[in-house]
């Protein structure tokens, strides 16, 4: 059995970009959708790693979801979450205390259940 919004692989709209969700696949549709209107620069998908160095057992890495290049010319990196489970939090506190410099904005699912609600209507391909 898949949890809700666990559908993996690629989109045709979406290029080449294998996704390990549908939510992230609409995230990524969002994302286009805000480099269209000139919002942010651009995105990539998990581009970059961090490591926890120190750190002998247990969670060292972490692989955020989606690195943004803002208007202003800075990197932020966004995690879709729509299930936070006790690694997934010790990821996002741990990138937080090795990283404080870094932003990352987590999306819950209550987040992103408000972001589909307003706008799956008007980007295409929304699953």
């Amino acid at each position: 059995m898949t949890k809700r919004g666990s559908k993996t692989g690629k989109s045709a709209d979406l290029g080449d970009i294998f996704f390990r969700s549908a939510w992230e696949a609409n995230y990524a549709r969002y994302l286009n959708w805000l480099v269209s209107i000139g919002e942010i620069q651009s995105w990539e998908y998990e581009p970059d790693e961090f490591e926890f160095k120190g750190i002998k057992r247990g969670t060292r890495f972490y692989l955020p979801d989606f690195k943004i290049l803002t208007n202003s010319n800075h990197y932020e990196y966004h995690e879709i979450k729509g299930w936070m489970d006790a690694k997934s939090k010790t990821k996002i506190k741990r990138m937080r205390k090795y990283y404080p410099d870094v932003k990352l904005i987590v999306i819950d699912k209550d987040a992103y259940r408000a972001l589909a609600k307003d706008v799956k209507g008007f980007i295409p391909n929304w699953e």
